[in-house]
């Protein structure tokens, strides 16, 4: 299998090329079990916030699930958010927007119980996750919170992959290209 080197917060991992489509590859950035990862992103990921900015993190499952904890634990904020991929017993009256992206084929859900948007409301939240590329999640995101009632105050990422770079309402550690069929970029 075919990789890409990068550095992301000071770590050199080798990323897994991997195929979306026939002529478009991308390099999979996963913390999962690389606790290693997990806390040097959260650690640098909250560098790029201003203290006192914001009240609330929110991102959505799964793969950044393991950062926000990080981010939450290095933070000392006792509560943080996760739109859910799907509505859970547990949650009541569960909001819920659709979008795409670039990794998941088809349209999905991402759900906000109310309880949890109740404590959204009014509230300043900083949107994250661990690759943005074309957007969709994180305006899916946006669109739960505005929802809730809430303000999306900042959007950072670990990366920006291909076009994602170019935006100006993102933060974010590193860029990730994306790859043609024949391992250019």
């Amino acid at each position: 299998m075919s990789t890409y080197s990068m550095t992301v917060a000071g770590l050199q991992r080798e990323l897994p090329i991997c195929k979306v489509t026939d002529d478009l590859y991308i390099g999979a950035f996963i913390c999962f079990g690389d606790a290693e990862l997990t806390e040097a992103c959260g650690r640098e990921l909250l560098k790029l916030l201003e203290p006192g900015s914001y009240d609330y993190l929110f991102t959505a499952e799964a793969k950044s699930i393991p950062l926000i904890h990080e981010m939450a634990r290095q933070s000392g904020a006792k509560h943080y958010f996760i739109a859910r991929k799907g509505p859970k017993a547990y949650m009541p009256a569960p909001l819920h927007v659709e979008d795409k992206c670039i990794t998941t084929a088809g349209v999905q859900k991402q759900y906000l119980g109310r309880d949890d948007a109740d404590l959204i409301r009014g509230k300043r939240i900083v949107l994250m996750d661990d690759v943005i590329s074309t957007g969709g999640s994180l305006h899916a995101m946006e669109e739960l919170v505005k929802m809730a009632g809430g303000t999306v105050v900042d959007r950072i990422a670990v990366l920006a992959e291909g076009g994602a770079a170019e935006r100006k309402d993102i933060k974010y550690l590193g860029v990730l290209p994306v790859f043609n069929a024949d391992g250019t970029t």
